[in-house]
């Protein structure tokens, strides 16, 4: 089977690419080594823990974790058409502009804030504000949560306000910095994947063919150059112009090594010839780490209601007939990005707030009512990598996420729950607790409180990096996402990042498909009909 573009991922990134190269006329086949995303714990958004550890998620797990007790981690990846975006939490943030030029110093000023801006416009179909910061014609739906649990956000926002940080309409705009509502990629109180927003309105075109349970086990290099790739069950997918890797953070790393681009020292262990010495394929793993704080509350007023009988049935009811309603949460519904030193150029720290009582990824779920924040690093010092546990395509490889191994990164969380507590004993939101559930009380001292970040550790769900770009020759891929040492290969999705960007990062992975896109040759009115498939 010929085409003129083989994608390996019908994920975040994966998905967007599929639509603008065929939307250029290249004859394109997505490759997705799960299945389609059509059921309704993806499509209602506050169902989304649902589909942890199901067979729509990869369902990965850390390896033990020497700065936080040796805990072996869960980490959910989605296994589906649209990736993550098909289980991720909906929250639209870009990151900061300092992130954006930090990548310009690192990589290429093309990669500065100005120039993606227009590419996050681009994609973005912007449902409630109008200004120069959000774009109101692409595919992806943003907008505001339709049914938020109103009095107890705004509880937290205002005693955060008590304790100076001000409240924002927009983390996207201006300035990041503040407190408020996040938005999401939601359509009518329905999740917007890069699978419901880019890829189904061009599912029927001749020119693209989308292979679902089509797991990669190689890319073919022939002569140096990048020809093809074989799925597990032996399909060969041949590529006239480029193979883009589009597998994510953990995907895209091990499908190279698997493919012989790697560290050879690595690749001799599991008996893999090398094809491109790169020692950094599935180095510089970095993810986003937050720890909870969560009170009990006396009224029912959180999302703790939303399962429980009688009132399931009313949400339901209104998710249904409306698209309103405790069904439509995004479960973070608010939050805020801060500096823990007003020193820094910008926020070091992010906030996430869920009126619930979020544990173990939403498989715990304690009695009564509660709220729950979860203090975020977003600027990690330590880094992990990615290797591979087996010669073998349908073995997960070994993550080493070597969390907390900078004492910096620890003491920044340590700084971030005594803003969390300082807002959570702050009026009115103090005022609708009636215990405190974790940590039991409130923690003072500063070993107390180390404790506390290392026992109960966890993360939001962003890793990026291991397939790191930059200017230098010892990145893995260049600026323009080509893979160093081999012809006709990119990869195009969130482990390109240098650095991870300050907030959720599926918005970033979008517009790196999109400049991706760009750099292949597309422009944004440049729709042709579509053309024949070859082979």
């Amino acid at each position: 089977m010929k085409h003129d573009y083989v994608i390996v991922g019908g994920g975040s990134a994966g998905c967007v690419l599929a639509r603008r190269l065929c939307e250029l006329g290249a004859t394109v086949a997505l490759l997705e080594a799960g299945g389609e995303a059509d059921v309704n714990e993806v499509k209602i958004p506050a169902a989304f823990p649902k589909l942890f550890g199901s067979e729509r998620d990869w369902n990965y797990h850390t390896e033990p974790i020497a700065h936080a007790h040796g805990r072996r981690l869960y980490m959910p990846r989605g296994k589906m058409l649209g990736g993550s975006s098909s289980l991720n939490a909906m929250l639209y943030l870009r990151g900061h502009r300092a992130d954006y030029d930090e990548w310009a110093e690192l990589v290429d000023e093309s990669w500065g804030y100005d120039a993606v801006l227009p590419l996050f416009k681009r994609s973005e179909r912007q449902q409630n504000i109008r200004d120069h910061w959000h774009g109101h014609a692409g595919p992806m739906h943003v907008s505001d949560q339709r049914s938020p649990r109103t009095e107890v956000c705004e509880a937290f926002i205002e005693a955060a306000s008590r304790q100076g940080y001000a409240r924002t309409r927009d983390f996207n705009g201006a300035e990041q910095e503040g407190v408020g509502y996040f938005q999401c990629t939601q359509r009518w109180g329905h999740r917007e994947s890069t699978a419901t927003a880019f890829l189904e309105p061009v599912r029927d075109r001749d020119n693209l063919d989308v292979y679902t349970r089509a797991l990669a086990a190689k890319v073919v290099i022939e002569g140096q150059r990048a020809v093809a790739v074989v799925t597990v069950d032996g399909r060969r997918f041949e590529a006239e112009r480029e193979v883009i890797v589009a597998a994510g953070a953990f995907g895209s790393p091990q499908l190279l090594m698997l493919s012989g681009i790697g560290d050879p020292d690595a690749l001799a262990e599991h008996g893999i010839d090398v094809v491109a010495a790169s020692r950094e394929v599935g180095k510089n793993l970095q993810d986003h780490v937050l720890f909870p704080i969560i009170h009990k509350c006396g009224r029912a007023i959180t999302l703790d209601t939303v399962e429980k009988l009688p009132r399931v049935a009313g949400h339901l009811l209104s998710f249904l007939f409306r698209r309103r309603g405790a069904f439509t949460s995004c479960v973070a519904e608010v939050g805020g990005f801060l500096r823990t030193d007003p020193s820094l150029e910008a926020p070091d720290l992010q906030f996430h707030f869920a009126p619930v009582q979020f544990l173990d990824h939403g498989k715990t779920v304690p009695d009564g009512h509660g709220y729950a924040l979860g203090p975020t690093l977003l600027r990690p010092r330590s880094r992990g990598e990615v290797r591979l546990a087996s010669a073998d395509p349908t073995r997960l490889p070994r993550v080493d996420p070597n969390w907390l191994h900078d004492p910096e990164d620890v003491a920044t969380l340590c700084r971030g729950y005594a803003i969390g507590r300082d807002i959570f004993e702050s009026s009115p939101l103090v005022d609708l607790k009636t215990s405190d559930f974790r940590p039991e009380r409130p923690l003072t001292e500063p070993a107390d409180i180390e404790a506390h970040v290392r026992q109960h550790l966890d993360h939001i769900y962003h890793p990026v990096g291991t397939c790191r770009m930059g200017r230098d020759a010892a990145s893995v891929v260049d600026p323009e996402l080509r893979v160093r040492g081999v012809e006709g290969l990119r990869v195009v999705d969130a482990s390109v990042m240098p650095t991870i960007t300050r907030g959720n990062t599926n918005a970033p992975t979008i517009m790196i498909a999109e400049k991706a896109a760009v750099m292949m040759g597309y422009e944004p009115t440049v729709v042709a009909s579509p053309a024949r498939r070859t082979g």
